[in-house]
């Protein structure tokens, strides 16, 4: 990255916190930014900015990006040079019983981080895609090349929204940006309301767990490490136009303008009931599990194709689901004094 520091929002959530601290690693100067909204217990949060508060070359603001004036002066005042932009009201089934916190967190607030970067002459915007965009297609791996305009979810349709919009500012006004889908992401310091974590609460408690479609899920796990190798990866490259770009067969994953979509995914779909019988092993308990339909706004499979990842940025996620979750249950046990 270059000289100056880097704004990343979202820094007491899950990803933040990890990119954040890895900043702070290597000697870089971060502004972090969050809300500390109580989507889920705060406390975690606070305990992740805990751990990178004092660090130096840390400054946190806390600061809903939904507020249009804050969020202005904000930028104002810091002249960020670079952006990893990973605030956002996350949950596919929150979305179906709290649909407005979608619109001011992923619509609004991206809107005006979007204002923010283009007042602030801001060098390249990475920011938080999801696999959700996927939503209908079922054709096997997604591909950024292929179309995403069937999402199943109001949290998918908010994700593919923030894509549209940042390909508007980098035509509009040459802003390079670059949206990263991220597929499962898990490890420790991970959110409470994902699956590992859900199930390790517990099993660890003697309680059955909640197994939709009746395990019969897929899901591309990718272990959180990875996933900030690539966003932090994804950042350095700043996204540039493409010159082969053709208007007459539209490549969703690029653009004439300085736009790029990416895949951060595992690329090694692992069954739920597989999941259940590593964490089982690592846990030393047996699981008791209530078999469920599928969800609403739930896909049945989830499979990433990264070869352009791999190609432009040198890095493919690799993290085994088996280390992936021995380090979270390490985590969780001295975390939480199991």
């Amino acid at each position: 990255m270059s000289d100056g520091p880097v704004l990343v929002t979202g820094a007491a959530g899950f990803i933040g916190f990890h990119v954040t601290r890895t900043l702070l690693d290597a000697g870089r100067s971060v502004i972090g930014v969050d809300s500390m909204n109580a989507y889920y217990d705060p406390t975690l949060k606070e305990a992740r900015l805990e751990e990178i508060k004092d660090r130096r070359g840390f400054v946190f603001h806390r600061l809903d990006l939904a507020d249009r004036d804050r969020t202005a002066e904000l930028f104002s005042a810091a002249r960020p040079r670079r952006v990893v932009h990973l605030a956002a009201q996350a949950g596919v089934r929150h979305s179906l019983t709290d649909p407005h916190a979608y619109v001011d967190a992923n619509i609004v607030a991206f809107l005006n981080v979007l204002e923010g970067c283009r007042s602030a002459a801001v060098e390249h915007l990475t920011y938080a895609s999801s696999s959700s965009v996927y939503g209908a297609d079922t054709a096997m791996p997604f591909s950024t090349h292929q179309g995403a305009g069937h999402p199943l979810s109001l949290y998918g349709a908010s994700k593919r929204a923030n894509e549209l919009m940042a390909h508007c500012y980098s035509h509009l006004f040459a802003l390079p940006t670059t949206g990263l889908r991220f597929f499962t992401v898990y490890g420790p310091w991970g959110r409470p309301d994902m699956a590992l974590f859900l199930f390790t609460q517990a099993i660890l408690a003697g309680k059955p767990i909640k197994v939709f479609n009746e395990g019969r899920m897929r899901r591309d796990f990718t272990y959180i490490d990875d996933v900030v190798q690539g966003v932090i990866r994804a950042s350095d490259r700043i996204a540039a136009a493409d010159a082969q770009w053709d208007g007459a067969h539209p490549d969703p994953a690029g653009s004439t303008a300085p736009f790029r979509l990416y895949n951060i995914g595992n690329s090694e779909p692992v069954e739920l009931l597989h999941l259940i019988a590593v964490l089982e092993k690592e846990l030393g308990h047996k699981a008791s599990l209530e078999l469920l339909p599928m969800q609403r706004g739930d896909v049945p499979e989830t499979f990433a194709d990264v070869s352009e990842l791999e190609r432009d940025v040198g890095f493919r996620p690799s993290t085994s689901i088996e280390e992936g979750v021995r380090r979270f249950v390490a985590w969780y046990r001295t975390h939480y004094g199991v």
